[in-house]
């Protein structure tokens, strides 16, 4: 892929650019592979590749600059502005939005934040776009004094931006590089963006986290169904569950399947895509280790998917001494996959893919199937 940002030393946030895309996936499975080294036993399946470009669903842009000549992208060393809104990796239903949105901080008079001299409003623009091109938007802003003029300028955008399903503002008032705060005012009658993948249609709501390859989720999703599927629990949880992608993907009928999430937005999300399919899946708000270990008993299959630091020893140990007949681990950090595994040793990992969720960068997700016995 080429980049005009990367070749000129404006971003070089993938720094494994260089590095043509092939290499790239074989240094992220060789190094994954050498980490689950100790079971040997484990059986992979082909690297799951990424396009090259194009593949972000969601655009996480700093806003500097001044009211009439906005910037969205980064800053760089110095603290200045360095515009973005032509970055490859954006698709272009998703790159269409960033001059009408530009003009509307403009029309607004929304004044960036400056972080080193502690003044103006707009923080953040997040901008999420779904499979079929419509538009989630949120302003990240230090309180809610810009509200009036927003909702004055909303209709204008929304006449720019049709395909503008969500607007959304959320308050972030510490003067800290912290990306968004707890409270989120919603600016459309519309709470949710639909995520179709595979004929699953979550449904995200503004401050609910998810993947930003949309393509790679799909497939990921679709892995972990034929994995489930293949086994036929009766009862499985989905732990760390987010929106409910693995749960809504694996349910089935006759088989009880249950997602817990510390993310009360997510959750709300998740019953919302649940309602609308007319699924089985259940969830619930909590702290997943806490909610597991004060269960009575493990159903068949537990799917978990935590965030880098890994489920850790608590749950890990539950596990290990729980009846669950199999796990599915997704991660996005091998080294912590790699000490939970160690774990519990009663649960052998059987089957891996490695799926290039975010190209050109060391990131990547790895989907483990793992049998007691």
């Amino acid at each position: 892929m080429d980049c005009h940002h990367f070749a000129a030393g404006r971003c070089r946030s993938c720094n494994w650019l260089e590095q043509p895309v092939a290499d790239q996936v074989t240094a992220k499975e060789r190094g994954v592979r050498e980490l689950l080294a100790p079971w040997p036993e484990l059986s992979w399946l082909e690297p799951v590749r990424s396009r090259e470009a194009g593949f972000r669903n969601k655009a996480k842009l700093v806003v500097s600059g001044s009211i009439e000549a906005p910037v969205l992208g980064i800053l760089d060393g110095a603290g200045h502005g360095v515009d973005l809104s032509d970055c490859p990796l954006y698709p272009a239903a998703l790159a269409a939005a960033f001059a009408p949105l530009t003009e509307f901080i403009t029309r607004a008079a929304l004044a960036p934040y400056d972080l080193m001299a502690r003044r103006g409003e707009l923080k953040y623009l997040l901008v999420t776009v779904s499979p079929t091109g419509e538009l989630m938007v949120r302003w990240v802003l230090r309180s809610t004094e810009p509200l009036a003029r927003i909702k004055k300028h909303l209709p204008w955008l929304q006449a720019q931006l049709p395909q503008l399903r969500v607007a959304s503002l959320n308050i972030q008032p510490e003067h800290k590089a912290i990306l968004e705060g707890e409270r989120e005012i919603l600016l459309t009658e519309v709470e949710t963006l639909p995520m179709e993948l595979d004929g699953v249609r979550l449904q995200l709501r503004p401050q609910s986290f998810f993947q930003t390859n949309t393509e790679i989720a799909a497939a990921l999703y679709r892995q972990a169904r034929s994995w489930v599927d293949d086994l036929a629990p009766s009862s499985a949880w989905d732990l760390y569950c987010g929106v409910g992608g693995f749960a809504l993907h694996c349910a089935a009928p006759g088989r009880v399947m249950h997602g817990v999430e510390i993310s009360a937005e997510a959750v709300q999300s998740a019953i919302t895509t649940a309602t609308e399919l007319g699924s089985v899946a259940t969830f619930e708000a909590g702290d997943a280790t806490a909610w597991a270990l004060a269960q009575p008993a493990a159903p068949e299959l537990v799917v978990v998917n935590p965030p880098r630091r890994g489920i850790g020893p608590e749950l890990a140990a539950w596990l290990e001494t729980s009846v669950a007949d199999a796990v599915l681990y997704s991660s996005c950090n091998a080294v912590t996959l790699a000490r939970d595994l160690a774990a519990m040793p009663s649960l052998r990992p059987v089957k891996a893919v490695l799926l290039d969720m975010f190209p050109h960068t060391a990131h990547y997700e790895v989907l483990t199937l793992l049998r007691r016995g």
